[in-house]
């Protein structure tokens, strides 16, 4: 659930393109809230609400309580700069687990997010792991090679016991105004997930916006994921990165997504940041 684009911060790889100056789109809290009865329907289990900032759309506290009063697991993708009492109550609720990016020191974190915002977002990670909140923490370094191993030592110095290390994908603004390439996809877009975007529209992920499968505003979400749109779109996906083989760590069930490398060791390479390897521009 993509809630906005609005946020406090205008990080320069952003890959929707959200800032000061994002809104919070088309979709109602009516909308929401049926979108998120159809997600239950549909046999989905797990919701993550994101953005943007998450915590800064005005109706945010509501769809998660809302989702959480379903059975749904929910999980609250923020930047962690600011969260304020009422927040840290939600998210201490059973069911409900915290993520957030992260980008190594002082400097390349607010060189990153162009805001002094390292210092609010490592206090409030270290504030959540004392507190007992599930978090994971993504780290998004610059270059596939960079293993992170410096942002990942530091976090599991605070308690942080997951951490994930991912490279900078080439949408939004880290495209730099060129045209969006599937091939810097993880390849396993529409397995198993979706993404639902402030103005209603379904795309296989948060990175494959501009593969549109379906509006949530003109038909009901179990319709769309069951669809022949989301189905070829999945297949393009798949085909262009090469993913064809489906591991037993890439399933509909599996924490394998785009910012989570795999542990399965050998033959699961698809799940792993950088894979497969690329002549597509902008990523080479």
């Amino acid at each position: 659930m993509d809630l906005t684009r609005k946020c406090q911060l205008d990080c320069g790889h952003c890959h929707n393109g959200s800032g000061p100056d994002g809104i919070h789109g088309s979709m109602t809290v009516e909308d929401w809230t049926r979108v998120i009865d159809q997600t239950g329907a549909a046999g989905v289990r797990h919701v993550q609400f994101t953005g943007g900032e998450v915590t800064m759309h005005p109706d945010a506290p509501a769809l998660v309580d809302h989702a959480l009063a379903l059975g749904l697991a929910v999980e609250v993708y923020s930047n962690m700069v600011h969260l304020n009492a009422a927040w840290w109550t939600l998210l201490q609720r059973p069911g409900v687990s915290l993520a957030t990016s992260y980008y190594g020191s002082e400097a390349a974190h607010n060189a990153v997010t162009r805001r002094n915002s390292h210092v609010r977002t490592r206090a409030n990670t270290e504030k959540a792991v004392k507190t007992g909140i599930p978090i994971r923490v993504s780290v998004i370094v610059p270059d596939p090679t960079d293993a992170g191993d410096a942002a990942r030592q530091e976090l599991t110095s605070l308690g942080v016991k997951d951490v994930r290390v991912d490279h900078v994908r080439p949408f939004g603004r880290a495209a730099n105004g060129q045209k969006p390439c599937p091939d810097g996809l993880c390849g396993r877009c529409g397995d198993g997930r979706a993404s639902v975007a402030p103005d209603g529209k379904v795309s296989p992920c948060v990175f494959s916006t501009w593969l549109e499968v379906g509006n949530v505003q003109a038909a009901p979400l179990g319709a769309i994921l069951a669809g022949p749109q989301m189905a070829e779109a999945s297949a393009f996906i798949r085909q262009t990165t090469r993913g064809a083989v489906v591991s037993r760590s890439c399933g509909p069930n599996s924490p394998c997504g785009p910012d989570n490398e795999s542990d399965e060791g050998p033959g699961n390479e698809e799940c792993s940041p950088g894979f497969p390897g690329s002549s597509c521009s902008p990523r080479n």
